[in-house]
């Protein structure tokens, strides 16, 4: 039954338009950056690194493939969750919406496993995704940008030659994936409480723009610096310092990961205690 449940769930993302639009959402973000930096980003980039050169050597272009693909993981960072909230958050409130969910509680289905394979799909979603923007961003980069060593400045200036930045990019992808699936699972657990899609959608992106502020903000309590969920949705970050911080990144998806099936677990909850209307 599960099985069938996921298989119905992919049938109506793959029969709806949204899904196309997030998808090329996505691309038209990648392309405006990509476009922009091409056009008026090495001139720039050469301009602020000139005296460098005169004491570093690096090999290939400074703007290149790699710098890029950092660029575009800061800027999707905050469109891709917002895109994906909308998705998924959709694929509930469609149901409150056209009343299906009468319909559907009329055959032999049990609420936990609807709202299981709910959760469950829009997972898979979420990577699905998140592997589109990492294919779709290293081919474009490579192929308009070619290759390079990477330079990131994160409280200081740090140098990756190109094969370390091509290690530590694809760790990021892995990293910041788990911070997606976290928002994906928060925007499923809204539209169970919400139900309204304009409402549902209004709610998931003030708590994007929450997290990211309190993301910048000194809590001023150790713990909630390092046990609140909003604390641990850039651990990315930590593969463009020169040492990688390997244990707090393994804590913070650890504690991240908990969060998400904490969340999954109450949405799951409410839902089947609530009657159907």
């Amino acid at each position: 039954m599960m099985w069938q449940l996921m298989r119905i769930e992919w049938f109506k993302l793959f029969k709806q338009q949204r899904t196309y639009w997030a998808l090329a959402a996505i691309l038209i973000i990648e392309g405006l950056v990509l476009v922009g930096a091409y056009f008026q980003g090495t001139e720039i980039i050469e301009l602020l690194l000139e005296n460098l050169r005169k004491s570093f050597y690096f090999k290939g272009k400074l703007l290149n493939g790699n710098l890029m693909i950092y660029l575009l993981l800061n800027t999707l960072w905050f469109h891709l969750p917002l895109i994906l909230m909308i998705l998924v958050s959709g694929m509930m409130t469609t149901e409150y919406k056209d009343k299906t969910l009468q319909a559907t509680f009329l055959q032999p289905v049990k609420k936990g496993s609807f709202i299981l394979s709910k959760y469950l799909v829009a997972l898979q979603l979420t990577i699905l995704v998140l592997a589109f923007l990492a294919l779709t961003s290293v081919l474009l980069s490579n192929m308009l940008f070619g290759q390079g060593d990477l330079i990131v400045y994160l409280e200081s200036l740090n140098f990756f030659t190109n094969e370390e930045a091509k290690e530590r990019i694809l760790f990021a992808f892995i990293s910041g994936g788990f911070s997606m699936l976290f928002y994906t699972v928060v925007s499923m657990t809204l539209a169970i409480i919400i139900k309204e899609a304009t409402a549902t959608w209004i709610a998931a992106t003030f708590f994007l723009v929450f997290t990211n502020l309190l993301l910048k903000i000194d809590l001023n309590s150790t713990f909630l610096n390092q046990w609140a969920y909003v604390k641990l949705i850039d651990s990315w970050q930590y593969f463009f310092y020169p040492e990688v911080e390997w244990e707090q990144v393994s804590f913070n998806t650890v504690l991240l990961i908990i969060y998400t099936v904490a969340t999954a677990l109450f949405g799951s909850y409410l839902f089947i205690k609530k009657d159907l209307e």
